[in-house]
């Protein structure tokens, strides 16, 4: 199974090539830049790295959300036409799952945070259990402040959305908030590749033509019109 993963969900930029469970080539990056930018030069890279042709690869999988609303639309987009030219699957992949599988070694709640503008985060719970990553909320958006409520034990805390708001967290918490290491923040496509391997296998895949981002709040465009 050779899979092209892409992650634009936040501010960084990520594309892998994995065959099996094997890491061929990976490229991440922060920048300035819509991702549109650079998504197409990454993606290019990546794959004269690994040694593999596009049409070798057996699927596509992409962040599906939450996350920055333009830069999910880049790469959601960009995999949709790949998969649409190749006839190959898709298979899309929470975001913030993917952070939640960069700290798999944490034995308590993990919790990651992606910083949803207007001062809330996205988020959602999780613990590992017999090896297997289990959520225990749904996701949602909201106010950090609200979003750390409730948790009576130990939770790490991941994500920009958690670096974001370090404060604001442990004056809610204190001692029972820990923080994951600055360089597991970033979302690794790595991660959405191996995290989408499962479904691939079991033919549970996205229909590439309704795929779209998991948005969970309407756009700011959106809430302007509300509110005029």
């Amino acid at each position: 199974m050779k899979i092209l993963a892409v992650d634009t969900a936040t501010k960084s930029c990520s594309v892998a090539v994995v065959e099996k469970r094997s890491l061929l080539a990976e490229m991440t990056t922060v920048r300035k830049q819509t991702h549109s930018k650079h998504l197409m030069e990454m993606i290019e890279r990546v794959m004269s790295l690994s040694g593999l042709a596009l049409s070798e690869l057996d699927g596509f999988a992409v962040t599906s959300g939450p996350g920055t609303f333009t830069g999910m639309r880049i790469g959601i987009s960009s995999v949709k036409g790949f998969a649409t030219a190749l006839g190959k699957p898709v298979v899309g992949v929470s975001s913030l799952d993917a952070l939640a599988m960069q700290a798999s070694f944490f034995p308590y709640l993990i919790c990651p945070f992606i910083d949803a503008s207007r001062g809330e985060v996205y988020f959602s719970r999780y613990k590992f259990r017999n090896g297997h990553l289990k959520k225990e909320t749904d996701e949602q958006v909201s106010p950090p402040e609200k979003a750390v409520f409730g948790p009576n034990e130990a939770c790490l805390f991941i994500g920009d959305g958690a670096l974001l708001y370090q404060k604001t967290i442990l004056n809610k918490m204190g001692k029972s908030a820990f923080f994951a290491s600055s360089f597991q923040n970033t979302i690794r496509a790595s991660t959405v590749a191996y995290l989408s391997m499962d479904r691939f296998k079991n033919e549970d895949t996205d229909n590439v033509g309704i795929f779209v981002p998991n948005y969970i709040r309407r756009s700011d465009a959106e809430l302007n019109l509300t509110v005029s």
